[in-house]
């Protein structure tokens, strides 16, 4: 769904970090090294962007700029859960004060209104739940309205040029008509919803 036509987009924002906070809490030190089911991505790395990259740079965003995403450079060092949790915080403080209906620009011209961002950020920590929770198998259910949001509202806007071995999202993984809402999303941002929790496996010399 459009972020326009969603009665209380902040709310489901907030929904979707609070979930990834959870997941991101279940997370064990000795799994840092574990792969994800974003290709090249360790557990650590993954951890890295949410919390060093897309909480600095979605604050800003709810601040009505554009930023570079490289723009935060820190690490995201042991403490995982603490430092999500305070950037989510200071996330929502952002959106809290903002004015949606104001006008930005777009990165490839044009404006659009601020609350058209929301939609973005929703769908990116509920992916990213949901990367972090196959990769290291803790028993957290994920929320499928969550699911259904992002899938729609990613739907609507990821064209075909978006997509590739060399772009942010791969190409998209078939799944079963009846899979669950979750699976789909995993395999429309082309993730494989079978991947195997666990550690590396090395290959034998």
């Amino acid at each position: 769904m459009p972020p326009h036509l969603i009665p209380n987009p902040l709310q489901l924002l907030e929904r979707a970090l609070d979930q990834c906070g959870e997941v991101i809490q279940a997370i064990s030190a000795n799994q840092a090294d574990w792969p994800t089911p974003c290709s090249e991505w360790t557990v650590q790395d993954l951890l890295h962007h949410l919390v060093v990259q897309d909480l600095h740079n979605y604050t800003v965003m709810a601040r009505g700029s554009n930023v570079d995403p490289l723009a935060a450079r820190a690490t995201v060092g042991a403490d995982w859960s603490t430092r999500f949790a305070d950037g989510a915080t200071m996330l929502m403080r952002a959106w809290a004060v903002a004015e949606l209906s104001s006008q930005v620009a777009l990165p490839g011209g044009g404006e659009a209104p601020l609350r058209s961002r929301i939609g973005l950020q929703i769908a990116e920590f509920t992916v990213h739940s949901w990367d972090l929770a196959k990769a290291t198998g803790v028993p957290i259910l994920l929320d499928p309205a969550l699911a259904d949001q992002s899938l729609a509202w990613s739907q609507r806007v990821m064209k075909a040029d978006y997509r590739g071995s060399d772009k942010a999202v791969g190409h998209e993984v078939r799944v079963p008509l009846n899979a669950d809402t979750y699976a789909r999303l995993a395999g429309w941002f082309g993730r494989n919803p079978q991947f195997v929790p666990g550690p590396r496996v090395e290959a034998l010399k």
